[in-house]
């Protein structure tokens, strides 16, 4: 049997958390939604040495939150090949993908909370991403 969404744990901060929750309550939508669209969002820009230390750079801060996420099994195997990939270009192996997973919506969230919902609009094609007040 097939399964079209694979469950993954990624590890983040209380601080990110509550932005993720905020931005999936803005764009009524889930979690999950939201960490693939912002994986959508910054794995394409992982193609270059300099951005994968960025990257890198994501997992040096402890985060002590593990939040389980849906993705779609082609998301998640691109996950896979990224982290090939940052191994190839930074010789730093990972180890799974979920840390690949951590350090990608890690470095996502680093990104200004409006331009997160604005990204997600455009995403989206005019479906509201307003933050969601305190």
């Amino acid at each position: 049997m097939e399964c079209d969404e694979v469950i993954m744990t990624v590890r983040i901060t209380a601080a990110e958390r509550t932005l993720l929750r905020r931005l999936a309550q803005g764009h009524h939508s889930d979690v999950s939604e939201v960490v693939a669209d912002g994986l959508l969002d910054v794995l394409p820009t992982l193609h270059c040495p300099a951005d994968a230390y960025r990257l890198l750079a994501a997992i040096t801060t402890p985060a002590p939150c593990a939040l389980t996420v849906w993705l779609p099994t082609e998301l998640a195997d691109l996950l896979t090949i990224a982290t090939a990939r940052i191994a190839q270009s930074t010789g730093v192996r990972l180890g799974s993908s979920c840390i690949m997973l951590g350090a990608a919506v890690r470095l996502w969230l680093a990104q200004d909370p409006q331009r997160l919902a604005a990204n997600l609009t455009t995403m989206h094609a005019g479906r509201p991403t307003a933050l969601a007040a305190a």
